[in-house]
């Protein structure tokens, strides 16, 4: 059945983004594909992290992070923040960041960046849920191509097409 599921939940199209945090449990990034929007009011997010990796707890315990929307070009951005033998440092040694008003590392290029706490956090299975409100957002003029993960590969979302 695991093997099934994930091979369903492949052909899913899902967006690609850089989950980032910084405080006293350190400085950690990941790749997570697992992000959907809640609510505007107020703005709060939802963030599926994985508690057998080795940023997870840092997440908790700063109880903050930055959510870095990528595009066309952060693929090999995105596969660093992803690769679990690099350590943290060596991460953030791709792409050029800033630091957002919470303190979290945002990624400069970035479609769009969101500075969130941790509001609250639901264990299901071998993830955790985390909700999250978002305290500044900016976005990035003349965005370009959005990134995306499906059927285990990189793809780009096509220009704007014409509403339904």
């Amino acid at each position: 059945m695991q093997a099934v599921f994930r091979n369903a939940m492949s052909r899913l199209g899902s967006p690609v983004v850089l989950v980032t945090t910084d405080g006293p449990a350190g400085r950690h990034g990941l790749t997570v594909s697992a992000i959907t929007s809640v609510t505007d009011t107020p703005p709060t997010v939802l963030v599926c992290l994985n508690r057998s990796n080795q940023s997870h707890r840092a997440f908790l315990e700063n109880g903050r992070l930055g959510i870095s929307i990528l595009g066309k070009g952060h693929d090999t951005l995105a596969c660093a923040f992803a690769n679990s033998t690099l350590s943290p440092t060596d991460r953030f040694g791709h792409g050029t960041w800033k630091t957002g008003p919470l303190g979290s590392p945002l990624l400069d290029g970035a479609l769009a960046t969101l500075d969130c706490t941790i509001d609250d956090t639901h264990s299901i299975g071998t993830h955790d849920v985390l909700i999250c409100r978002v305290h500044t957002i900016t976005v990035k003029d003349g965005a370009g191509h959005g990134l995306t993960w499906f059927d285990r590969s990189f793809h780009y979302l096509p220009p704007k097409c014409t509403p339904c």
